[in-house]
């Protein structure tokens, strides 16, 4: 079987080319940049091993697997992080929040900052990445997904504080920024069937999906500083509802930003007095 057998094969099995260039790749132990060379040596025979490994990558592909769990790896904000079934596969929708974050911390000496919800660590990790100067503290009540934001922390060289804990419980003292993707489908959601791969308890919540929303909400102005922002990832028809919630916790300056697809996917405000 030569190259472009193989990407047919994949195709009978349903994947899209991009996704069976990327595992033939991985199958060849080569970059996943590398396809251009996939074009360049397409009549290249696939030695016995090399075949019998992308056969199995494809399979995986087929029945769901995430291509990033396959991988091991998923790139979020231009930091590569380490990814397996423990936690989400960080999402291009949630670098939105992280560029909010970013913006609202301008201007702010060694801010501080938790993430709450944390699982592989993507947005602690990128926002000291961008912000070495500020003390960013990572919750997650999984102690696996804690274990996999570890060991991203310590092959990109960030020492952000992992604690295991509900949303801000145990928190001490204020924040200038308290950011979070907390899990927001709403239980019954048809869509949950086919995320097997994925920790259910990382992305459901409750009938209307807000309650771990409104539970983060409730406990955040007792621990952000005067003019400290809170901003939350939520679903794309969840923005109205979620400023309510903020406007009823006493949150000024209450708005969304939009993503890439023009989808309102963050919301978040300013508390003006110490709670």
């Amino acid at each position: 079987m030569n190259l472009t057998q193989a990407l047919a094969l994949a195709a009978d099995h349903g994947l899209e080319r991009l996704d069976a260039q990327l595992l033939l790749l991985q199958a060849l132990g080569r970059s996943p940049q590398d396809r251009a060379w996939l074009l360049a040596h397409d009549t290249d025979l696939l030695e016995p091993a090399a075949q019998q490994a992308f056969e199995q990558l494809c399979l995986r592909r087929a029945g769901g697997e995430p291509l990033a769990y396959i991988a091991g790896h998923k790139e979020f904000f231009g930091l590569q992080l380490q990814v397996d079934e423990r936690v989400l596969v960080p999402r291009p929708d949630t670098e939105t929040l992280v560029e909010w974050a970013l913006d609202v911390l301008q201007g702010r000496a060694a801010p501080r900052a938790i993430d709450l919800g944390t699982g592989s660590g993507a947005i602690a990790l990128a926002l000291l990445h961008a912000r070495p100067d500020a003390v960013v503290e990572a919750i997650d009540q999984s102690a696996d997904a804690l274990a996999v934001a570890a060991l991203n922390a310590k092959a990109l060289g960030l020492d952000v504080a992992l604690r295991q804990a509900c949303w801000l419980e145990g928190a001490a003292g204020r924040y200038d920024l308290i950011a979070s993707n907390p899990p927001y489908v709403r239980q019954d959601d048809p869509h949950l069937a086919a995320l097997v791969h994925e920790p259910l308890s990382a992305l459901a919540a409750g009938a209307d999906g807000l309650d771990d929303i409104r539970a983060i909400v409730a406990q955040a102005p007792a621990r952000l500083k005067t003019g400290g922002w809170l901003l939350l990832e939520h679903g794309w028809d969840q923005a109205s509802a979620v400023r309510a919630l903020l406007e009823t916790a006493g949150f000024t300056q209450v708005q969304s930003r939009r993503d890439l697809a023009g989808i309102e996917r963050c919301s978040g405000g300013v508390r003006l007095e110490l709670g």
